[in-house]
C-alpha cells in the first residue's frame, strides 16, 4: 500500500466511529432510496467496492451473493456489526480497490455508492472493477462529482483541500471522465441532484481483450 492509500486508510479507521453521524449530515433523504434501488438492479455474483461501515448492507436481498471490500479495518468492524444484527449473508474482505486480489472476470455485477470521491488513484481503481467484473457484467455506480457549472465548480475546487482534511472525501473528482480513462466505453450517465449526485450505469463490454472475444 503507498504512502497517499495509507494516510487515507488511518484517516477513515479514526473517524469510523463517528463516520455514521457525518454520513446523516451528508446524505440527502434520496440517498438511501437510490442506494436501494441500485442494489435491486443487480444479480449473480456482485461485489461492492467500499462499503465502509455497511451502510448498504440492509438494502442487500436476503438470498444475495454479495462480496464487499473496504481498505479500513475499523470501517469493515462497523459494517461486520450491522451485517450480523441484519442477519445479512455478506463476504467482507479487507482490500484496496486499487489492488483487488479477485481472479478476472470473477463478478457479474459491481457496485458504489460515494466511493471514488476518495479513492487516491481512482483510474487505477476502476481499471481494476474493469478486470474482475466478468464480460457485458454491470457496474452501477452512485457518485458525487465536480459540478459543470462555472460558479459552483470553482467553489468546489477552492473548498475541496477543507473537506478532504477533515473527511478524507473529495468533492471535485471528475468521475465520468476518469470512467473513460479507465477503458469503459459503454456509459449511461443520469442526474440525480443538479449535475453533482449522478447515477452512472457501464456495461462492461470486453470484447477485444484476450480470453473475452
Amino acid at each position: 500500500m503507498d504512502v497517499l492509500t495509507e494516510k487515507i486508510r488511518k484517516r477513515y479507521d479514526r473517524v469510523s466511529g463517528i463516520y455514521d453521524f457525518m454520513e446523516k449530515l451528508m446524505d440527502s433523504g434520496k440517498m438511501k432510496q437510490w442506494r436501494e434501488e441500485i442494489i435491486q438492479e443487480l444479480s449473480g455474483k456482485i461485489l461492492e467496492v467500499g462499503v465502509g461501515t455497511g451502510k448498504n448492507i440492509e438494502y442487500y436481498p436476503h438470498d444475495s451473493n454479495i462480496t464487499a471490500i473496504d481498505f479500513s479495518s475499523k470501517m469493515l468492524d462497523k459494517a461486520r456489526e450491522k451485517a450480523g444484527k441484519l442477519s445479512k449473508k455478506v463476504e467482507l474482505i479487507q482490500m484496496d480497490a486499487q489492488n483487488m486480489d479477485f481472479e478476472d472476470n470473477t463478478f457479474d455485477a459491481v457496485f458504489t455508492s460515494c466511493v471514488f470521491c476518495s479513492v487516491p488513484d481512482p483510474v487505477r481503481g476502476l481499471r481494476e472493477i474493469r478486470r474482475v467484473c466478468k464480460n457485458n457484467g454491470k457496474i452501477v455506480m452512485l457518485e458525487h462529482v465536480r459540478s459543470d457549472k462555472e460558479i459552483l465548480g470553482l467553489l468546489m475546487d477552492i473548498f475541496n483541500p477543507l473537506v478532504v482534511g477533515t473527511y478524507g472525501a473529495n468533492i471535485n473528482r471528475r468521475t465520468v471522465d476518469n470512467i473513460l480513462k479507465a477503458g469503459f466505453s459503454k456509459i449511461q450517465v443520469t442526474d440525480l441532484m443538479l449535475d453533482i449526485v449522478k447515477k452512472i450505469t457501464v456495461i462492461n463490454t470486453k470484447l477485444n481483450e484476450k480470453n473475452n472475444i
